[in-house]
């Protein structure tokens, strides 16, 4: 199986990409960003809108609507069919990857792909350290000490940065993933980020979301197909034996079973 990316490879690879948008202006005459009780006020009343079942495209189009240009979509690379479905609605959409420095080839290949074929524009999120930096600073391979540590730091705190540019973020969440997912609903309250949080995939199956791709010609990270229902960092992410839990692979060995974004 292919070894996680470099810090040089990575460094090549966000020549092709842009930076997140917490960095960058929104441009001159771009209206301020909502009171934190106006987009919570939007949430609810997205939620009663769309209930708990609304299509895919149906939320898309609530997002376009309420967020033009203040929507960011989160991908793993899993696969492309969140952005595939929320650029219908909404072109040049930003897609966040979050650029950990442990992903397997096939991952960072499926960003690449993403990036060169569809209408979305990838913006690379990555850590504030490389990965020697922080071997150096918290020893070599702090992901098989302390698992939770370097999440926050490759994952959990560089999104945090990246969100606050934007009102809204969608996610590719699905409540058959894990019991932690059960009660996803498809638009909420993030109280962390405190932005709205829109999870237009929520409702559907492994067998709806392969089905459309499969429809629309979407692009699929082939681990998924090679053992590996649920894909994370290399060195974190095993294969996962037929009728197993799907995020079991995830942390083996440990009992975490997220990485902190979606709690």
């Amino acid at each position: 199986m292919s070894a996680a990316t470099t810090d040089s490879a990575r460094a090549s690879l966000n020549l092709a990409h842009r930076a997140p948008a917490a960095s960058r202006s929104r441009g001159a005459g771009s209206a301020p960003r909502r009171s934190t009780e106006e987009l919570r006020a939007l949430a609810e009343a997205g939620a009663r809108e769309l209930g708990d079942d609304a299509p895919a495209l149906d939320v898309a189009q609530w997002a376009a609507q309420n967020f033009p240009n203040t929507l960011a979509v989160a991908c793993s690379m899993a696969d492309a069919v969140l952005p595939h479905v929320v650029s219908r609605v909404l072109p040049g959409v930003d897609v966040l990857f979050l650029d950990t420095g442990y992903h397997f080839t096939e991952t960072v290949g499926t960003r690449d792909a993403v990036a060169a074929t569809m209408d979305v524009t990838v913006v690379d999120v990555t850590p504030e350290l490389s990965l020697a930096e922080q071997d150096k600073r918290y020893g070599p391979d702090l992901w098989s000490r302390d698992p939770a540590a370097c999440c926050r730091l490759r994952k959990v705190e560089p999104l945090a940065r990246a969100l606050s540019g934007y009102e809204a973020w969608a996610t590719g969440v699905r409540r058959e993933d894990a019991p932690t997912r059960t009660h996803t609903p498809l638009i909420g309250w993030d109280a962390t980020h405190e932005i709205v949080k829109i999870n237009p995939l929520a409702a559907w199956s492994m067998e709806e979301l392969t089905g459309y791709a499969d429809q629309h010609g979407v692009l699929i990270n082939p681990l998924l197909y090679d053992g590996y229902p649920s894909i994370g960092c290399a060195p974190c992410t095993v294969r996962v034996k037929p009728g197993d839990d799907p995020r079991s692979g995830r942390w083996a060995g440990f009992t975490k079973t997220e990485c902190g974004i979606h709690l």
